[in-house]
């Protein structure tokens, strides 16, 4: 692990557990409402997660978590971070953020359901609730 995303990890624990703890409430939220619903785990979660974090506020927060992460690597937002793409989206694995900066870019993913593929011709993915928040850092 290079200097940089251990930096960037120890920022984002350190100073936004906070957030981070919210998100795994809007997940296990999420997927308890899809587990009371007819079961379909082959539907994304993508909608139901992005309402949870914006009627929490924490979509709100992710901006700041992004200038934070590229501040504890070292680097300089080209551009002051919105809660919108390119930046900030939610994919059907939870929140990601997303920045250029002179080396290339800045990704912090907090996956919180994971995609199983089962390879069967014409089933789709499945998506099932990971335990907690997997919090990955890439500079690509």
């Amino acid at each position: 692990m290079s200097y940089p995303i251990r930096d960037v990890r120890r920022r984002i624990h350190d100073e936004y557990a906070d957030v981070v703890a919210e998100i795994d409430r809007c997940a296990d939220a999420v997927a308890d409402a899809r587990a009371s619903t007819e079961p379909n785990d082959r539907e994304p979660p993508r909608e139901g997660l992005q309402a949870a974090l914006e009627a929490t506020g924490v979509i709100e927060t992710l901006p700041a978590v992004l200038a934070a992460a590229v501040d504890a690597a070292g680097f300089k937002l080209r551009a002051q971070p919105v809660p919108a793409p390119p930046y900030v989206v939610v994919t059907s694995r939870g929140p990601m953020l997303r920045a250029t900066i002179d080396p290339g870019r800045l990704v912090v993913r907090f996956d919180v359901f994971e995609v199983e593929r089962d390879g069967t011709s014409g089933s789709g993915p499945t998506y099932r609730r990971l335990d907690g928040v997997r919090v990955t850092i890439s500079l690509e």
